[in-house]
């Protein structure tokens, strides 16, 4: 189903592919660095609670030893209040007290930046619980310190001990706070980035798998065909022209190869018919060639005979006359006159019937002027047909001319007839008794047709190979000379026409089919005719 898409259906397909495999590479490899930049920022955030923190606790400590060393051990019997000494310890504790809320503010302020949605280590709530415990020491500090003689009343300087040391203690939990949060760091996050791990691996072998889906397809869809598609043009090249290329798709490549299917079997086709016309053009040659040779052998014996045969005829026809006069006195001797001139008469006829094939001969090597002239062909057939008709020989069978109008060409009309007159008896000696031989003439635009079809014998591929060669012949009486359908052929060749033979098989008929060309003059003269 996927191979028979179009190609740009599979090039959209497989853009795709690498738009998912970019994709998730691409996600893997942000998610990655912005969690590591994420993890930095975190710890770059923390560590920088750090000095805050030191500083705090550092604060704390200065402010109670300061008050260690200059608070009254017995504030009942301390000095007065106006103990300069004892004023200023009151005014830098103070100051102590403010510096050490301003720490605590940047600390607090710090981490009220900490998004701990970003990392598990920005979680500090621990830390916000703490500096809410200093604050809250600060402030009943603050309300201690109310006044300038603080530091003579017991009560209120037991109190202000009391909260520094809770301020000491927090403010070391504030270090110990984030350091416990730092070391369980690891095993907070182990599970989340074993899932990172986990997620990218998974990610890498699904990009993986869509980059083999895609090679895979790639190669199926583009390389494979185009590999099919070279291979049969280098096999068509080297001349096997039977072979035809095979695509199971249904895309552009198909409809490549199928048009180099195409052209192959039209080249096969055109190759083949050149062959074919070469063979029969070479056949062609070599039958002329044979009549040439024939034609050449038939002038110089035909000269050679024509002399003798005329002196045996003339010289038999003066003996009959002469024996007739001596003999005519003797009435016992009239059965041997009959005899001998029945001989005489015999030795004639042979000699006249010699003396005709030598003409053939003469007339097969064209020796004379050749004429054309515009001629009624179906006048020329009908006569030819009436004279055939009245032969005896072929009384028990059917000759038929279909009708039609009248086709006039420009021919010979002697050699027209003796192509006719060749064709016709080669058909009726073919047919049995009671046999059917039918001739029909069909005009046309450029060429006219002479078709002669009987029901007779008919003939194998391989007589049809050799039928117009000179002295073929298949007649089963033996008399035939194998010339008539070598003139026939030799003659229409010389009218630039060409025959036609078919025969399905022996005892199928044959068909016989005499194309010669009109002329557009031939029309001319046609048209005239008929208004004459």
């Amino acid at each position: 189903m996927l191979s028979k898409w179009p190609i740009r259906r599979k090039l959209l397909v497989g853009s795709s592919l690498l738009l998912v495999i970019v994709a998730t590479l691409s996600w893997s490899g942000f998610h990655g660095v912005y969690a590591y930049r994420s993890l930095v920022r975190s710890l770059s955030g923390r560590a920088d609670e750090l000095p805050l923190a030191a500083a705090l606790s550092s604060q704390v400590s200065d402010l109670r030893v300061a008050i260690a060393q200059n608070a009254p051990k017995h504030p009942a019997a301390a000095a007065s209040p106006s103990d300069e000494g004892l004023a200023e310890f009151s005014a830098a504790f103070v100051q102590g007290v403010s510096n050490l809320r301003k720490i605590l503010s940047e600390y607090r302020a710090h981490l009220e930046n900490n998004n701990p949605l970003d990392s598990l280590i920005n979680d500090s709530r621990g830390e916000r619980e703490t500096v809410s415990k200093i604050e809250a020491a600060l402030d009943e500090i603050a309300v201690a310190l109310r006044g300038d003689d603080w530091f003579a009343d017991a009560g209120r300087l037991h109190t202000v001990n009391a909260a520094l040391d809770r301020l000491q203690d927090l403010a070391e939990q504030i270090p110990e706070v984030l350091h416990q949060r730092i070391q369980s760091f690891h095993r907070e996050v182990r599970v989340q980035y074993r899932t990172f791990i986990i997620l990218t691996w998974v990610t890498t072998v699904l990009a993986g798998l869509l980059l083999a889906v895609f090679v895979r397809l790639f190669y199926a869809w583009i390389f494979r065909p185009l590999r099919i598609l070279v291979e049969g043009s280098r096999r068509v090249a080297t001349g096997e022209f039977c072979y035809r290329i095979s695509l199971q798709t249904n895309d552009e490549m198909a409809e490549l190869a199928q048009a180099l299917n195409d052209m192959t079997a039209r080249f096969q086709a055109i190759r083949d018919g050149l062959d074919r016309e070469v063979r029969e053009r070479t056949q062609q040659v070599v039958r002329g060639e044979q009549l040439a040779s024939v034609g050449f052998l038939a002038a110089g014996v035909a000269h050679e005979i024509n002399n003798p045969l005329a002196s045996i005829a003339l010289c038999a026809e003066s003996l009959e006359s002469r024996i007739e006069e001596a003999l005519s006195g003797c009435p016992a001797s009239k059965t041997d006159q009959g005899v001998i001139l029945n001989y005489l008469r015999m030795i004639q006829d042979e000699a006249f019937r010699c003396k005709g094939i030598t003409e053939r001969l003469l007339d097969f090597s064209r020796l004379g002027d050749v004429a054309h002239q515009i001629a009624d062909l179906r006048e020329l057939i009908d006569g030819v047909i009436e004279m055939v008709r009245h032969l005896g020989k072929y009384q028990d069978k059917q000759l038929d001319f279909l009708p039609g109008e009248p086709v006039f060409a420009s021919v010979n009309p002697q050699e027209i007839k003796q192509v006719v007159l060749n064709l016709i008896t080669n058909g009726l000696e073919s047919l049995p008794a009671g046999g059917l031989l039918q001739v029909e003439l069909t005009p046309g635009e450029h060429e006219l047709a002479i078709t002669f079809t009987d029901n007779g014998c008919g003939m194998t591929d391989e007589v049809r190979k050799h039928l117009f060669e000179p002295f073929f012949t298949r007649r089963r009486n033996g008399q035939g000379t194998g010339l008539g359908l070598s003139i026939t052929f030799r003659i229409v060749a010389d009218h630039g026409g060409h025959i036609d033979v078919h025969s399905d098989g022996p005892g199928q008929g044959s068909r016989f089919r005499v194309f010669l060309p009109v002329a557009e003059s031939q029309k001319e003269s046609h048209h005239s005719y008929q208004a004459a």
